[in-house]
Formats: structure tokens, C-alpha cells, sequence
């Protein structure tokens, strides 16, 4: 397995051109497939406390693993930056991962940084964050204070035993349900619960989850497993697809499904037909929703990815560091997402026997860890 792994040497590109002609930022950027650039995720550390076996397993991610030293992270003035830069093109939401993003220190400045920035129009940003929650309950409310919007938390089962087997780390459930209970208290809101479903793992809490989280103030999401980078050891056959949480919820929990809230929006949303509720699937690898995905990507040392399943970044902090202008900067990051053709998901489907045909890998990947889901 170790062979294919994408470390974060091999991860890299080189820097994007700068446009012989620069240009003013209209707000409104496309890719060549008509997308336009709305979020960015960017990670904020390539550290994590857990060792969940579907993004950071303990036989490739051990103690002997080697993170990035804090100089080649970027700093928080460095991702205000390029955020500001990318607000300019239109993106209106900015959500903060890892790795486990509250483990980098003073997280709580950059937060206040980003929610100073302003759209063109004068919004201010939907800023949101996705953790594990084991640091949640104790960093809620000054994450509020700064000016977070919105938390989202990763819970794969309510079993302590399975929970345990998939973080890895011996971290019990009860703690992360504090945290959540605690980032509502905050104002964190609302919440949404992300659950990834690996066969023969955790298939058997898909109806416990939905059962427990019903009729609250909290969101709970289905994620199907997938294939991002390589250290996971993905297999078709552990995929659990949307399709079918959905008849096993719904064989006891009647369901109905609801609109999107925006363009975009990566989870098909379904409602509980009492009205107690919503739930939502994220299908990346049953039902592919390339066609309207308007995320880029920024990684803890500043390449810009512009597909969860890509296999190079471009790197942004070489321009930053090296001197170049805000200008000169904001119109490569045109340049590079006006040239932006990507559609792995879809791709993959379309190549693919879902009822349980083996991909094709081809190159390599990067892997989740690095730049977050």
C-alpha cells in the first residue's frame, strides 16, 4: 500500500502562471465547464488526533510519520490573503479544515481575520468549519465570539466500540456528543453530523444515527465511502451507496425528498415526513455531482487544488512569498480556474460497474488529509 500513497512531496506543482495581461476581479469566474468558484476550503494543518481508518490509518499514518514543519504552513496573514483574493471572484463560502483544524494554534485569530472579509455586494462570509469534535466543547464559544457561522462534525457511529474501531484512537462518543451540544449552546448553527458508512464497519448505526438524531436541532448526513488518495486502502465493494441508506432509513422512518438550498449543494437533502427533520446523502460515488461543483481547495502549505481527487496542486504560497503583487496573484488564480475541466466523479461513474465492478485507479491522488473532504 505504501507505494501508492501521494506524500506531500509528490503532491507538488509548480507555481501558476502569471497572465502576460492582468486583470480586475469581476466577481463572477467560471470554468470552462461554466462552473463558477463559490467555496473554498482551505486546511489549516495536516495534523489530527484521530486515526480514522478511512483518512489517516495508523499502519501508514504511525509515530514515525513526519508533519510539515510550522514554516512551510502558511500563517494567518497568508490565508487572509488569498482568501480576500478569492472573495473577489465570487466565493462566498469559506470553510476551515484539516487535518483537525483546531489543533493549530490561535485558531481563533485567523476565524476573526476571515469573518472581517466582505463580498462585493458587502455580505459577510459563510464561515464554517468540519471537526472531529474531541476539542469542540472547550473552544465552542470563543470560536463564536470570533466570528464563526457554522460547525460541522464528524461522528461515524454511536457505538463506543465502533466508534472506537474507526477513530482509532480510543476517543469514546460521548465527548464528541459534549462538543456538539456545547457549539449549540455557542450558536453554532445549525449544525450538520457527518457520518461516513464503511461496509461491514459501521452500516449497522445507519439507522441508530438517524433514530437518535431526529426531531433535534442537528443535521445528520450520510457520506458515502470514497475513493481520496490512496493511504485508505479504498474498495468499491465497502461502498454503501445513498440509494440504500435511504431504503433502510425510510423502511422505519418514513422519508421525502426536499430541494436543494442553493447550486451546488453537495448532499441530496430528505425530510422526515412527520416534518421532525432532515437528513442528507453525499453520493460522490453512486450519483456525481461534478456537474455543478463550485469548490477550490487550499492545502496547509498552499497549493491549490481545484478537485477533491486531484493529483497535483498549483502552488500559491511560492507567489506569495515570492514577492508578487495581489493582482498578479488574483488573475493566475483566474487563469487557473477558467482552464478548470475537472470531473473525476463523474468520469468514474460512467466507467464504472456500481453493482460491483473494480475501477480503474490510474494516477495517483491526493490524499483527504491534506487538503480536508
Amino acid at each position: 500500500m505504501a507505494d501508492k500513497i501521494i506524500y506531500l512531496a509528490e503532491a507538488r506543482n509548480g507555481a501558476p502562471a502569471i497572465p502576460a495581461r492582468l486583470e480586475s476581479p469581476s466577481g463572477n469566474v467560471a470554468d470552462s465547464l461554466g462552473r463558477p468558484l463559490h467555496d473554498l476550503r482551505i486546511s489549516i494543518t495536516d495534523r489530527c488526533n484521530f486515526r480514522c481508518v478511512y483518512c489517516m490509518p495508523k499502519d501508514v499514518f504511525d509515530k514515525n510519520h513526519v508533519y510539515l514543519p510550522h514554516t512551510d504552513l502558511l500563517s494567518f496573514e497568508e490565508i487572509t490573503r488569498v482568501a480576500r483574493l478569492f472573495v473577489e471572484h465570487g466565493v462566498e463560502k469559506i470553510r476551515l479544515t484539516g487535518g483537525e483544524p483546531l489543533l493549530r494554534k490561535n485558531i481563533e485569530k485567523l476565524i476573526a481575520m476571515l469573518a472581517a472579509l466582505r463580498t462585493p455586494s458587502g455580505q459577510p462570509l459563510d464561515l464554517t468549519l468540519t471537526t472531529n469534535g474531541s476539542l469542540l466543547a472547550r473552544k465552542a464559544q470563543a470560536l463564536k465570539d470570533a466570528g464563526l457561522n457554522r460547525v460541522t462534525v464528524s461522528l461515524d457511529s454511536l457505538d463506543d466500540a465502533t466508534f472506537k474501531r474507526m477513530n482509532d484512537v480510543d476517543f469514546a462518543v460521548a465527548d464528541v456528543l459534549h462538543g456538539i451540544d456545547a457549539a449549540h449552546q455557542a450558536g453554532l448553527g445549525p449544525i450538520k453530523i457527518n457520518m461516513v458508512v464503511k461496509a461491514g464497519m459501521n452500516e449497522q448505526e445507519i439507522v441508530p444515527m438517524a433514530r437518535h438524531f431526529k426531531g433535534t436541532p442537528y443535521i445528520l448526513r450520510f457520506i458515502e465511502y470514497m475513493d481520496v488518495g490512496a493511504s485508505n486502502g479504498w474498495n468499491l465493494q465497502e461502498v454503501i451507496p445513498s440509494a440504500e441508506v435511504v431504503r433502510r432509513i425510510g423502511a422505519h422512518l418514513p422519508l421525502l425528498p426536499i430541494d436543494p438550498n442553493y447550486t451546488g449543494e453537495t448532499a441530496a437533502r430528505w425530510r422526515y415526513a412527520d416534518g421532525s427533520g432532515e437528513i442528507g446523502l453525499i453520493s460522490s460515488v453512486t450519483q456525481a455531482f461534478c456537474a455543478d461543483c463550485s469548490r477550490a481547495r487550499l492545502s496547509t502549505e498552499g497549493k491549490l487544488y481545484t478537485c477533491l481527487f486531484a493529483s497535483s496542486g498549483h502552488d500559491l504560497r511560492s507567489l506569495l512569498r515570492g514577492g508578487r503583487s495581489d493582482a498578479e496573484i488574483s488573475s493566475a488564480v483566474a487563469q487557473l480556474w477558467r482552464g478548470r475541466a475537472d470531473r473525476y466523479s463523474q468520469l468514474r461513474t460512467s466507467q464504472t460497474d456500481l453493482t460491483g465492478g473494480a475501477l480503474e485507479h490510474g494516477k495517483k491522488k491526493v490524499e483527504m488529509s491534506y487538503i480536508g473532504g
